[in-house]
């Protein structure tokens, strides 16, 4: 595999809506309205607050995500960034790569340290990667998140200085 890593164009957009209206439909691991439309769905990923990045190989978007100031003001030090991949992404190292990437522009930005606000516990493959990472759960939220199937769950607050 040959993963590159570059910002997101709008010839991207139809390839970066066919990733993220699944996971954000599934209501697993995000905690946004299950119901957005393509285009709501789009335009939040894509909103001017933030810079977005695709991960292709040979051609095909295989994930993406966005960087942002976590805060304005002053939290605006810290960064933030969600990440989302497709079906053919799993298992390839994709997430990795995508979340080296995001660290590395999060250092060139001038930002301190990058936090997730709201990483479902039940999300274990992200947990796991951000750990690898060297992120801290700092703080922990009870029953904050209900995924469709499983009733309440935790989410977490990582982190991790730059």
């Amino acid at each position: 595999m040959s993963l590159h890593i570059r910002a997101a164009q709008v010839t991207d957009h139809a390839a970066i809506t066919r990733i993220i209206v699944p996971t954000i439909r599934a209501g697993e691991t995000y905690a946004l309205d299950r119901d957005l439309s393509e285009a709501e769905a789009l335009a939040y990923w894509i909103g001017p607050d933030r810079e977005t990045f695709v991960a292709e190989d040979e051609g095909m978007v295989l994930g993406t995500y966005y960087l942002r100031a976590n805060q304005t003001g002053g939290g605006a030090h810290v960064s933030n960034c969600g990440f989302m991949t497709g079906e053919a992404a799993l298992g390839r190292g994709v997430a990795r790569a995508m979340c080296a990437d995001a660290l590395d522009r999060a250092r060139a930005r001038g930002f301190a340290a990058m936090q997730f606000n709201f990483v479902v516990s039940t999300n274990v493959r992200a947990v796991r990667l951000w750990d690898s990472f060297g992120f801290d759960v700092v703080g922990r939220l009870p029953g904050a998140f209900r995924p469709p199937e499983l009733g309440t769950v935790d989410a977490l607050v990582m982190f991790r200085t730059l």
